[in-house]
């Protein structure tokens, strides 16, 4: 019998799933490439997403067989898992988006993000994750969201921490962090549209974005090293204590400002093969607009995810400085 991700990308919207595996463990589909896993007595809630970009191929698979694992009944839950495939259709054609970029649309006014695809599938997830989220009763929950970026990266594996408001940033969740190979942790000091924003502020959940290297085709990502979150992943889903002493401790980064993109006169002052977290001259006219230009005032300054081919509007970059977990 095919797997589950080969029959999805043959165009399958809802592949057959079993109803029931051992140990009374109950799947159900709640929509197009989204598969919960319930076992009877769940320790608490995790939801895995990748896709939401669907050329970025490597986290599609780690997540596709963690998923296949538990529905062969090689993997047996202690977790109640939500499995969702962010971007069907950008996923079967291979593409990062069909017409807006979909992790700039979630938590906005439908009015003001229409009703093309990726505005649709934005509603649909934010849906499907509050109800998953609702039934959760008092448990933890956690949510995972997986990418690959465009550039390569001085720092290959790093992660999003989107604004906690009123709470602290969580050090035992960078620790875990860490664990999953996670190199780098971006300190973000302002709501923002993205999926892992989302699941935190309206869901309850430990929402994180999770870079893990360069974005590459199906069947082409044996350079992506994700053993580590595979192995966390696994810990995570089985129930099993991590294991101490596994991974490294995390750089921490804060947002300082965004590169914004007002009008079609946009220039960024960087190359196409610069990489993230390259380091910015304090002076450098890093971009120019009909706005006027943007100067890096900053110390010690790094630019992450350059992409001067964004609508008007949207972000062509955060630049990032070193930092320390704020003191309460």
């Amino acid at each position: 019998m095919s797997s589950y991700l080969e029959r999805f990308l043959a165009g399958d919207a809802e592949p057959t799933l079993p109803e029931m595996l051992s140990g009374g463990v109950r799947v159900r589909s709640m929509g197009e490439g989204l598969v919960c896993v319930e076992p009877s007595q769940p320790r608490y809630d995790l939801l895995i997403s990748s896709g939401i970009h669907g050329n970025e191929t490597a986290p599609i698979e780690l997540a596709c067989g963690l998923l296949q694992a538990i529905l062969d009944d090689r993997l047996v839950p202690q977790a109640r898992i939500l499995f969702a495939l962010g971007n069907p259709e950008a996923i079967r054609q291979g593409v990062r988006y069909l017409d807006d970029d979909l992790n700039r649309l979630f938590g906005k006014d439908p009015a003001a993000t229409g009703q093309g695809p990726a505005a649709v599938r934005a509603r649909i997830l934010e849906s499907a994750v509050r109800q998953f989220f609702s039934e959760r009763g008092e448990r933890w929950r956690l949510h995972y969201d997986l990418h690959t970026a465009i550039r390569g990266s001085k720092i290959e594996k790093f992660a999003i921490y989107p604004f906690p408001h009123d709470d602290a940033f969580d050090e035992a969740e960078i620790a875990r962090l860490g664990r999953c190979g996670i190199e780098a942790v971006l300190l973000q000091s302002k709501p923002s549209p993205t999926f892992s924003y989302f699941t935190r502020r309206h869901c309850g959940a430990h929402g994180f974005t999770l870079e893990l290297g360069k974005a590459r085709p199906f069947g082409q990502n044996q350079a992506v090293d994700l053993r580590l979150l595979a192995a966390e992943l696994l810990a995570l889903i089985s129930g099993e204590p991590a294991l101490d002493g596994v991974g490294v401790t995390p750089t921490l980064f804060s947002v300082s400002r965004e590169v914004i993109k007002q009008s079609d006169a946009f220039v960024l002052h960087v190359a196409d093969d610069v990489e993230n977290f390259t380091e910015l001259p304090q002076g450098m006219t890093l971009a120019d607009d009909a706005t006027g230009s943007f100067v890096v005032d900053e110390i010690d300054a790094r630019i992450v995810f350059p992409n001067p081919k964004v609508k008007n509007g949207l972000r062509a970059g955060l630049v990032v400085v070193p930092t320390q977990l704020p003191t309460r």
